[in-house]
């Protein structure tokens, strides 16, 4: 009985030790751009596991995709994560930390403005794109630009719903943005170069010109 009773208690603190340090890793999500094949995958993950005590990776091709743990007293930084992206060679999107503690930290745009200022105007605009990785690198172009109030991208109309104050920003350099990003507006077009190097996933159909 005493053996009975002392293998319960072994048991539950051992659960106790895991949940312990499962509240204990932070939690990471990030969007990359540029995965294509498993190798891609491979590729990133090895940088990665430069750091040490990371757990649970998971990657997706298809998406871009990629979440991992780490321990949260290591205090792994969203810029470490972003440049460690880069070091492997692949464009970071999107990323999101949310900390053992419940804090949540993301990459936020550089500049936006209030919506009910005076002069902000929402305009639409035609963007070509096909995914999620589209829709991700859409918006971070718009993000970027002084004066964006706030943008979204319809995957299935191909519409880019854009708020912005227009004493600063025009339609005009928001499609040249949009288009050094990679995406064809009906104003501007990607180069030739931009467009060959966007994952297969995200080879929509070019505008022809007029």
């Amino acid at each position: 009985m005493k053996t009975i009773i002392i293998s319960i208690f072994s048991f539950l603190m051992l659960g106790s030790s895991l949940a312990f340090a499962q509240k204990n890793m932070d939690d990471f999500q990030v969007q990359v751009d540029g995965l294509g094949c498993p190798f891609c995958a491979y590729g990133l993950e090895k940088k990665f596991k430069e750091f040490k005590g990371i757990k649970a990776v998971q990657i997706d091709i298809e998406t871009g995709d990629f979440s991992f743990q780490y321990p949260s007293e290591k205090s792994l930084s969203l810029i470490a994560v972003v440049q460690q992206v880069e070091k492997a060679g692949y464009t970071p999107m999107k990323t999101v930390i949310t900390r053992a503690n419940g804090l949540v930290e993301t990459d936020a745009p550089l500049a936006t403005v209030d919506q009910g200022v005076a002069g902000v105007v929402s305009k639409k605009m035609f963007v070509a794109g096909n995914c999620e990785m589209c829709e991700a690198r859409i918006l971070k172009a718009t993000s970027r630009l002084q004066g964006v109030a706030a943008a979204a991208w319809d995957a299935k109309t191909k519409m880019l719903d854009i708020s912005f104050d227009a004493a600063a920003l025009d339609l005009a350099s928001i499609s040249k943005a949009i288009a050094a990003a990679g995406h064809d507006t009906k104003d501007h077009k990607a180069s030739e170069n931009t467009y060959d190097g966007l994952p297969m996933c995200c080879k929509y159909e070019r505008i022809e010109d007029k």
